[in-house]
């Protein structure tokens, strides 16, 4: 046996999730993630707030409440306390299953502020409900396979890359309008995902780990240089901006629209459930039902500051799940600084204002590519699955299908009650229960012998050149 004094000089493994990089590298790859969440981040509020008829100062400060509000769900998630945060590299913003369902409440209420109210008492309740129930959730990760979780983040990738590319064809605003899909914003999102591949392929590591970045930089000064990006608004935009808790008053609880968002959050820690494992998958760190525990009471944590700063339920954001993967820098720190950029950010509104202008069809380029890594991780994990077992591959086929349900019979959706709508009108959503029940049904119900063997261990290993990498690794 080595002497005592040699075995205490052994350095220690670092997990690259643990690893806690240079200063300026945590700012640079921090700074990273802030752009490629910030599109998708606004947007919420946006949309709630417009819907119920705020005024545009007031939608600035919904902006700025997420922004704080997500920042610190960011550090919760990615740094942990006690039994709380999953301790990996994921970056928490608003959840787009909850819009709809927001919407339907505030308006309900009347809209305006007082809908507000209505909806940040459902959102707190949500939260509460969200944190109660992780211990349960985690005990449950035994019916969450492979081919429930690779089948979910296939979804998810396929679901959102259409969002992704109405920015490439100049934002959602100009849908209708002749500028929507003009050459311009094509040209200027082609010239983006470019200029990102050709980083990619003959960067080298340290370049190739901030390719998103500077696609989106470089997409931005060309714009500008042509007169396309727009940065007046940062002289209008104030220095500072404080987001206090119940800017609008104590929230109002109303059983109803509580009851809705408890099921909206349900639903959503499915979807954590899959981020989770996905973040296992791309940085090599082990997932168990605790690690998703702790990931779930972070988002109940979070959901309940939501709805006490004026903000809204939060998971784990899909882009930026994507970035980890194309980027291969999967130190956790780097998500921390992340989250204390974007409360600097909220705090700062023309910090902000400097980061909106970036064209739309600059991000979405940019989250063509991210939403696209979500896809390949999704099918990175069911390449695991044996799909030449016939149960497996209905599971995949009819999830696949439901999926796109939402957008190809949209009009359908549109008929049904505001409360169905708000669970059934997501392509996420019905792809998500698909599976869940599908393999439930077929796997769950079966004899044990016949039951699809769930294991993760395999699923940490990468082959030779694929796995993590940080940026220490030059």
């Amino acid at each position: 046996m080595a002497p005592l004094s040699s075995r205490r000089r052994t350095p220690t493994t670092v997990h690259p999730v643990d690893e806690v990089l240079p200063l300026p590298t945590l700012a640079l790859y921090g700074f990273q993630h802030v752009l490629a969440f910030y599109a998708g981040a606004v947007l919420v509020p946006v949309i709630l707030g417009s819907s119920l008829g705020l005024s545009r100062q007031e939608l600035v400060y919904l902006v700025n409440a997420d922004l704080v509000t997500a920042g610190i769900a960011t550090l919760i998630q990615a740094w942990g306390f006690w039994r709380i945060g999953a301790r990996l590299p994921l970056v928490q913003g608003a959840t787009f299953t909850a819009v709809s369902p927001m919407i339907a409440i505030g308006q309900g209420a009347g809209g305006g502020t007082a809908g507000l109210l209505v909806v940040y008492g459902a959102v707190i309740t949500g939260g509460v409900a969200t944190f109660l129930f992780a211990p349960f959730a985690g005990r449950l990760t035994a019916y969450f396979p492979p081919i429930v979780t690779g089948t979910l983040l296939t979804v998810i990738g396929i679901v959102l890359v259409p969002v992704a590319l109405q920015d490439v064809g100049g934002g959602a605003a100009l849908i209708g309008t002749p500028g929507y899909g003009a050459p311009a914003p094509l040209a200027y999102a082609g010239g983006t995902l470019l200029f990102i591949l050709l980083v990619v392929r003959f960067g080298g590591p340290f370049l190739r780990s901030i390719a998103v970045l500077l696609g989106l930089v470089g997409g931005t000064a060309v714009a500008w240089l042509l007169g396309d990006a727009e940065f007046g608004t940062v002289d209008q935009a104030d220095w500072l901006g404080v987001s206090t808790p119940f800017h609008y008053g104590l929230p109002h609880f109303s059983a109803l629209p509580m009851l809705a968002m408890v099921v909206v959050m349900l639903i959503t820690m499915v979807e954590t459930t899959g981020d989770v494992y996905a973040m296992g998958e791309i940085t090599g760190r082990q997932v168990d039902g605790d690690t998703v525990s702790r990931a779930l009471r972070a988002d109940g944590v979070a959901t309940v500051l939501g709805g006490v700063l004026n903000s809204f339920p939060y998971v784990a954001f899909a882009e930026n799940i994507g970035l980890v993967r194309i980027s291969r820098v999967t130190s956790r720190f780097v998500v921390v600084a992340a989250g204390l950029f974007m409360i600097g950010v909220g705090l700062v509104p023309k910090a902000g204002a400097v980061v909106a202008s970036v064209p739309h069809p600059v991000l979405g380029a940019a989250a063509v590519a991210m939403f696209g890594m979500v896809a390949t991780v999704g099918i990175q994990i069911l390449a695991k699955v044996d799909l030449r077992e016939e149960r497996n591959a209905i599971i995949l086929a009819v999830s696949l299908g439901a999926a796109m349900l939402p957008t190809a019979v949209a009009p359908f959706f549109e008929r049904l009650p505001t409360e169905a709508r708000a669970v059934l009108g997501s392509g996420i959503t019905l792809g998500t229960l698909s599976a869940v029940l599908l393999n439930l049904f077929f796997h769950v119900t079966a004899s044990r012998r016949q039951r699809e063997v769930i294991g993760w261990d395999g699923l940490t290993a990468h082959d030779e050149g694929a796995g993590p990498r940080t940026a220490t690794a030059r």
